[in-house]
């Protein structure tokens, strides 16, 4: 009997609406919980998953049978209602609109692992702004400006 076999590896970045700064070092750990309990309840598999106060990095292995954008809007729908039915913040919290994704072969995992986990200090040397436009000419990715996120006026 025939089986499907499959190495597919996404990374999903996506941000707090208006790039405000709303995820606190005190719940985001319980956030990055919540959040790896959609992924595996979709039966995918969470490699890492960190991020700043505005925005997040989710890198996953992915099942063909994977909707991608349904993954995504299922993350980001259900984290809503979670940090606000928890109360976290002290104003509505939303996600913005929209994320980008980047997929990768086997032999980058420990560095993307490793790139993801490392966020608060990598972004010590360089702003949000700056790793997420060098990422999409990286992977060669077209885009017009009015599309991306909408960006905090001191990057």
């Amino acid at each position: 009997m025939s089986g499907t076999f499959s190495q597919i590896y996404i990374q999903i970045v996506f941000a707090v609406k208006g790039r405000q700064s709303l995820i606190n070092n005190s719940w985001e750990e319980e956030l990055y919980k919540y959040i790896t309990g959609i992924v595996q309840n979709k039966r995918q598999k969470m490699l890492a998953i960190n991020g700043m106060p505005d925005y997040i990095h989710i890198f996953i292995g992915m099942k063909p049978s994977c909707c991608l954008s349904d993954l995504v809007r299922e993350v980001k729908k259900s984290s809503n209602e979670f940090i606000n039915d928890k109360k976290f913040c002290s104003r509505t919290f939303s996600w913005q609109e929209g994320y980008e994704a980047f997929s990768y072969s086997h032999s980058a995992l420990d560095n993307v692992i490793a790139y993801i986990m490392n966020q608060k200090q990598h972004h010590h040397v360089k702003t949000f702004k700056e790793e997420y436009l060098k990422m999409l000419k990286k992977f060669e990715i077209e885009f017009k400006d009015e599309y991306l996120f909408e960006w905090i006026e001191d990057e």
